[in-house]
């Protein structure tokens, strides 16, 4: 049986390649993954909460943090090196860690 290059079969083996690369990387990429995402974790839950006291209006922090991601996301597809640098790594887990406890948060409230 013949398998074609579809657009599906290479997304599965990108994410094969990146997962990989995760599992298998240098004990300091893996380290700085992890303690950044931690990092965006607590930054995205008691920084927002503490902005959200001083402004008090939520649409504009939400606007805000929303337009910061974007942006970030915006300049990571300009990195085209396989592996990518630690900095950037660094960067989106901050960024992943961030969204996620906002998220977190939402459904805290929302039960």
């Amino acid at each position: 049986m013949t398998t074609h290059l579809t657009r599906y079969e290479q997304f599965q083996r990108r994410i094969g390649v990146q997962l990989t690369q995760a599992l298998t990387g240098s004990w300091r990429r893996r380290s700085l993954g992890v303690l950044s995402l931690l990092l965006g974790f607590l930054v995205g839950s008691n920084f927002t909460m503490y902005w959200f006291q001083r402004v008090g209006q939520r649409p504009f922090v939400v606007l805000t943090m929303v337009i910061v991601i974007e942006l970030l996301v915006r300049a990571r597809t300009y990195v085209k090196r396989e592996p990518w640098p630690i900095a950037w790594l660094a960067i989106d887990n901050i960024r992943i860690g961030a969204v996620f406890s906002v998220v977190f948060e939402a459904f805290k409230l929302g039960s």
